[in-house]
């Protein structure tokens, strides 16, 4: 029946879509191939017009449709001045010459983008796991076979890839538990309490998102840290809840302060309903180790205003100042007694992507939630199973973190000189940053208590100020963003994260190899003085 070009329907509908193409560029459409001009009727152009209209029909989703929690949500650490380094990486591909030749990403702890090597151990536990055949490998340790044995034996089928409970796998549960129980000096652990997730910041949306209820004044509000990490406004405004925003003490090496806390909540009574406290310890982006007195303080204070605490403890294993210890809210919370500790309700938080480890891909980690209402745990669960379970990988990196080589196995002593030679690297890299900011004029850096960022102050003159406004910029950002252009370093500025109005700051991640970190602050200073005497 000649249904091929030119044909019945079928042709003659895709010559109707060329027609429409062709009019829409602005050139006379062809026709079939035959001797003679192509006369198209006004009937042919007519439909040809109509079907390009339907073709460019308004979008349903654009900007004004869209979620407005969702346009709302910002996230600095992944922000504009990111897409610039972004676009600044490709035009040196191209050859475009610029005064460096590579950009450094300064601007997010990711260890292993930054030429942190992984840990053995884990690897060698998580690729047994991926590939079970290994497992008759003379090349891999019995320590490492021993553990990816038991957690291949938590998988359905004895395989990664099968889907595992919403909760997390049941031996990996436990072992957060006896972990927990060894790092808190025997406060016990009830791996029922545990929840594996993907990575921190997804058991923390999960709580917030059980949390955040009512309407008008009744609406939760949730206290969060400024500065703060960027997750908590992000999710915060995700959900509609209303921020809650307590300071830190700048010139007390950003200290919690109870009275301070007490202030926010006061004032947030008056528009919402605060029932939410989030703690960031150690401190990110500011790096500070919360004392055993801080911590009894705020224990004390949630108690008191009936407050769920969130204490989000990732960086649990970053601690580098002398005098400073890492104290977890549920062991204080235990050794306050039993008032306190039946009562208040407790959500903390771990990751495999900090401490030593670094495996910020794995997506691992978890949360222990205590003091539940029993109705409000099958709750949570359900929530959770929506989104099945986290990546089993990670699940099984997570394992390692809380159940590493212990004296007497053989992975042992390798595993702890990998270990020691990380933290005591970033030890020295966090004195030596704090060092070199200190002598910048116009700079001041509080020392890095812990963490793996820097958090310094910067002096920007009027001048610079009112040509960030032209630029319809904030001041820090302008200077992060000029900073960019002109030596390729990537920073965070700091109304990213909260400040103070009128004060000014970046966030710079310590983990660039020493070397490298030497040279990143040399240029940092450079550029400062000229940023200074241009802008003076």
């Amino acid at each position: 029946c000649g249904r091929g070009p030119g044909g019945c329907r079928g042709g003659r509908t895709d010559m109707a879509l060329r027609c429409a193409a062709s009019l829409a560029a602005g050139r006379q459409p062809r026709g079939p191939r035959r001797e003679g001009t192509v006369r198209w009727s006004s009937a042919a152009k007519a439909s040809a017009v109509k079907i390009n209209e339907k073709a460019s029909r308004e979008k349903i989703l654009t900007l004004e449709s869209m979620n407005p929690q969702v346009k709302a949500v910002e996230y600095a650490v992944r922000g504009p001045i990111v897409l610039k380094a972004g676009e600044i990486e490709k035009e040196l591909r191209k050859g475009i010459k610029k005064p460096f030749t590579e950009v450094i990403k300064a601007n997010i702890g990711d260890a292993h983008a930054m030429g942190q090597r992984p840990i053995t151990f884990l690897r060698q536990v998580v690729a047994l796991c991926t590939y079970p055949n290994l497992l008759d490998s003379p090349s891999f340790p019995e320590d490492a076979k021993k553990r990816a044995r038991r957690i291949l034996q938590g998988c359905g089928g004895n395989s990664l890839g099968s889907y595992t409970a919403s909760q997390g796998i049941n031996c990996i549960r436990e072992d957060v538990a006896s972990y927990i129980e060894r790092r808190d000096g025997g406060v016990p652990a009830d791996p029922d309490n545990i929840y594996l997730t993907t990575g921190a910041s997804d058991g923390i949306s999960a709580i917030l998102k059980i949390l955040i209820s009512g309407g008008g004044k009744s609406r939760t509000g949730v206290m969060i840290p400024i500065p703060q990490y960027p997750l908590y406004s992000a999710a915060i405004s995700e959900l509609d809840a209303i921020q809650v925003n307590y300071y830190l003490d700048e010139e007390n090496c950003w200290a919690l302060n109870v009275n301070e806390l007490r202030r926010a909540l006061n004032e947030a009574k008056a528009y919402c309903n605060p029932k939410v406290l989030c703690i960031i310890n150690p401190g990110n982006p500011t790096g500070q180790v919360q004392n055993r007195k801080c911590i009894e303080d705020v224990i004390h204070f949630a108690w008191e205003e009936k407050l769920f605490l969130l204490a989000d403890e990732v960086y649990q294993d970053n601690v580098y100042s002398e005098g400073c210890q890492f104290h977890s809210f549920k062991k204080i919370l235990y050794e306050m007694g039993p008032e306190y500790y039946n009562n208040v309700e407790l959500a903390s938080f771990h990751s495999t992507s900090k401490g030593y480890m670094g495996e910020c891909g794995y997506r691992g980690g978890y949360m222990e939630v205590i003091n539940l209402h029993p109705e409000i745990k099958g709750q949570l669960v359900k929530l959770l199973s929506v989104r099945l379970c986290p990546p089993v990988s990670g699940q099984a990196a997570m394992d390692i973190v809380v159940n590493p080589p212990v004296p007497g196995e053989e992975s042992y002593a390798q595993f702890i000189k990998e270990k020691e030679s990380v933290l005591n690297n970033l030890a020295k890299k966090a004195k030596l940053t704090e060092d070199m900011f200190n002598k910048i004029p116009g700079v001041h850096c509080n020392p890095l208590q812990g963490a793996m960022y820097a958090f310094p102050r910067i002096f920007i003159p009027a001048k610079a100020i009112e040509e960030a406004k032209a630029h319809k910029m904030a001041p820090d950002m302008f200077y992060c963003m000029k900073l960019l252009e002109e030596t390729g370093i990537c920073v965070v500025p700091g109304s990213g994260f909260g400040q103070r109005e009128g004060t000014y700051h970046f966030r710079m991640t310590i983990l660039p190899p020493v070397e490298k970190l030497k040279i990143l602050l040399e240029k940092v200073k450079d550029f400062h003085i000229k940023f200074l005497e241009k802008y003076a």
